[in-house]
């Protein structure tokens, strides 16, 4: 049985003794002393005593101070009375932790008091009715953002994703308000729009996975950065193709509202040098790197400096395996330009299985079809009976209703790579996982999709990372 100390003369003390009232605990006694009376009716006898007199006399509150009390809590309205009265205490209890409120900022050099500033929890609550800003505990744990709560917005990436599907590094989805009910997680069930998202996890992952939920479509290649990039080996690179490439390079830009830089390296040719810095304007950069710079430190400096949301190679330099890495490393969508036209792409598929990762890339397929004009095509084997794949084309039909994007679900029956090899055009979206990172000859009795990514080479293909 504890003893809790409350010394009281102003509204907020009045409403902390109401509230510890009606909040019924049987493992607490409380003594509550005012200057002046105030009744409350409903306080049961057995747990609450109350005093009044004037807590600044050193006399009345020594008597009471008789006892042993595990903490005092002080709500005064006058600064000098609150110093006094503490003084008073420290007298005859040296340590015991005395919490304060405090509306001047008191300068208490005392380990065992615990200050709480009511205008700066004022202006935090306040703060928590902006639009897009997280809602971190503060009162809870460590109060420094390691619980959040999120609202999820209609358009968001989150919105009809499995929560099982969820790659949750550092964090967790610990619970879901919907409707004015709690629910649990589960692996199977689905996020809805207008869910509040209950989030533990390191404050600076949870930064990052807030940024995420509330990317809605439309900001590719948010939020993995800002511009587009062309990395250009002029040693490595067809020198008949590097123009074509450039020229892509460009044709996909196009769609986009922000700025592309082609990095060349290795520049050995003057001619195609001249005429790529042709191409420059005011939303594209030219950057040339004279110096024998290692690619990795390139272009993930690059990555950095210039804020890449996407990176565009051509389909020869993504096969190189050391290149597949670094890229992997730069954990941002890259888009392998293969020699067949941009212009006459039309669609954009998928082909199913049963690896959830294509339902964590289904926004950024949904974002980049919406805004390049593209139908979206799924491709799934019609003799195969897998609930993983049910739930794919579920997800992706929810966000097709949301987005006003419609999908097509192809179904096949013999291998889809050689279905799809015989099509003209079209843009192949994987996810961009450590499967793709194998060396070809180790594929040769592969069936993963992603490992067989270089069986479709010859197309233009998206790889999105799966990490948030």
């Amino acid at each position: 049985m504890k003893k809790i100390l409350i010394i009281s003369d102003s509204t907020i003390g009045r409403h902390f003794i109401q509230r510890a009232i009606d909040t019924f605990t049987k493992d607490n006694i409380y003594y509550v002393i005012q200057p002046k009376a105030v009744v409350f009716e409903n306080a049961p006898v057995s747990r609450f005593k109350f005093f009044e007199f004037d807590p600044t006399s050193l006399y009345k509150l020594s008597n009471v101070l008789k006892m042993e009390f595990s903490q005092v809590f002080i709500a005064m309205k006058n600064p000098t009375d609150i110093e006094n009265t503490i003084a008073n205490i420290r007298i005859s209890k040296k340590q015991l932790r005395i919490i304060v409120i405090d509306h001047w900022a008191l300068k208490l050099e005392d380990s065992n008091i615990v200050q709480v500033n009511t205008n700066e929890i004022l202006a935090s609550h306040m703060f928590d009715y902006l639009p897009n800003v997280p809602v971190i505990a503060q009162n809870v744990g460590l109060g420094e953002g390691e619980i959040m709560e999120v609202l999820v917005p209609f358009g968001s990436s989150f919105v009809y994703r499995h929560i099982g599907v969820i790659e949750q590094n550092n964090w967790r989805i610990v619970g879901i308000y919907r409707d004015g009910k709690l629910l649990l997680p589960e692996e199977r069930r689905m996020i809805h729009p207008n869910d509040q998202l209950l989030l533990v996890g390191d404050p600076a992952v949870l930064n990052s996975v807030y940024r995420a939920i509330k990317r809605e479509i439309g900001q590719f290649p948010q939020p993995f950065g800002t511009n587009l990039y062309l990395f250009v080996d002029m040693l490595k690179e067809d020198k008949k193709e590097i123009l074509h490439l450039v020229e892509k390079a460009i044709a996909v830009h196009a769609y986009f509202k922000n700025r592309l830089v082609i990095k060349v390296c290795n520049p050995g040719d003057i001619g195609i040098l001249t005429k790529i810095k042709e191409k420059r304007d005011e939303r594209v950069i030219v950057d040339v790197d004279y110096k024998e710079s290692y690619i990795d430190d390139v272009v993930l400096n690059d990555v950095k400096n210039y804020d890449i949301g996407l990176i565009m190679v051509s389909s020869k330099m993504f096969a190189k395996d050391k290149m597949r890495e670094i890229l992997f490393d730069a954990n941002v969508p890259i888009l392998s330009l293969a020699k067949r036209s941009v212009a006459k792409i039309r669609d954009t598929v998928l082909i199913l299985n049963d690896n959830k990762d294509l339902e964590k890339i289904s926004t950024t397929v949904f974002d980049l079809s919406s805004q390049m004009g593209y139908n979206l095509e799924l491709l799934k084997n019609e003799s195969e009976e897998s609930s993983e794949q049910d739930e794919i084309v579920e997800h992706y039909r929810n966000l097709s209703a949301i987005f006003s994007k419609n999908i097509h679900v192809n179904f096949h029956h013999d291998n889809p790579i050689r279905k799809l090899s015989r099509r003209e055009n079209f843009l192949h979206c994987i996810p961009f996982t450590e499967n793709v990172l194998q060396a070809k000859g180790s594929t040769l009795f592969s069936t993963d999709i992603e490992s067989l990514y270089h069986k479709l080479n010859s197309y233009h293909q998206l790889f999105i990372p799966i990490k948030i």
